[in-house]
């Protein structure tokens, strides 16, 4: 048995066709959704990450505003720039880069953003939302949304079905498990500590994979025909790449896709997911403007 693939790529393609069409739109009644990017200090992951964002929107219309800070940035400084945005009807949606320097209180920066402009879904109140029954939070996190896309595209049955997610950060692991949670699923969140995660991970008819350790799941571990979601990102030295190292995720890919039922790729999978469901996310504010 081999596994379905999982295409990031195309499904992501798919929803930056219909971004592109609500942008149009918004356009022709005066409205052009804005997303200001805030980046503190030099971390080099951090400039390419925001790079691209700030591609994308140009590839869709949307407005992009770069704010960049140093390192030395004080408190005070990023949450005034951040109420600044706030306070800016060409602004839409706001996104901090994470992580930021350390002695910066990432919490209090992220609770300044208002709530309506929120576009990570990082936002206490958002989070909060998310983990109440019967309430819906104004913007979900973009990546743990796509992975529950992903799912849906690729015919996952996730109302009844066993679901089990592998980490438990507030950017990923929990808020999949939230999202799960309201898709009917029964939910085991995983983590350093559990004890026989194997076992626990072989019961699993849907398995969201955030723990950031190469490889760690192997394919033995896998229910057969289950859906597996990788969302991990990590390097293994290979020497025959130029770079002297490639791109795995958390699941040993090779060894899931021969008992996985659906699986996806690193790269390939989630990662462009996630910063089209940003642009949707900015969509969605400068909608909210327009009602």
């Amino acid at each position: 048995m081999t596994a379905k693939i999982i295409d990031g790529k195309v499904i992501a393609d798919e929803m930056k066709a219909e971004i592109a069409e609500g942008v149009k739109k918004l356009a022709a009644g005066g409205i052009k959704p804005g997303l200001a990017t805030v980046l503190v200090g030099e971390n080099p992951a951090s400039h390419t990450y925001v790079g691209m964002k700030r591609k994308m929107c140009a590839e869709l219309g949307i407005e992009s505003f770069g704010h960049e800070l140093p390192a030395t940035a004080s408190q005070q400084e990023v949450e005034g720039l951040v109420k600044t945005l706030n306070a800016d009807p060409k602004v839409h949606g706001i996104l901090v880069q994470l992580p930021l320097p350390s002695g910066l209180d990432e919490e209090a920066v992220l609770r300044a953003i208002s709530i309506e402009k929120d576009v990570d879904g990082f936002h206490p109140i958002n989070i909060g939302r998310l983990a109440q029954k019967g309430r819906e939070p104004m913007f979900v996190p973009c990546t743990p949304a796509g992975c529950i896309i992903l799912l849906k595209k690729a015919g996952a049955k996730l109302s009844g079905a066993n679901a089990v997610v592998v980490g438990r950060s507030n950017i990923v692991g929990m808020p999949a498990a939230l999202l799960l949670v309201k898709e009917d699923a029964t939910v085991t969140i995983c983590h350093s500590r559990t004890k026989d995660l194997a076992g626990v991970v072989r019961q699993a008819d849907i398995v969201i994979a955030a723990i950031g350790k190469a490889e760690m799941i192997r394919g033995d571990w896998i229910k057969p025909g289950a859906y597996v979601i990788d969302v991990g990102t990590n390097r293994k030295e290979d020497p025959t790449k130029k770079s002297g190292y490639r791109l795995v995720g958390d699941v040993a890919y090779d060894e899931a896709v021969e008992v996985a039922g659906a699986i996806t790729p690193v790269p390939g999978g989630v990662g462009p997911m996630t910063i089209m469901g940003l642009m949707q996310n900015t969509l969605r504010g400068a909608q909210m403007t327009a009602k």
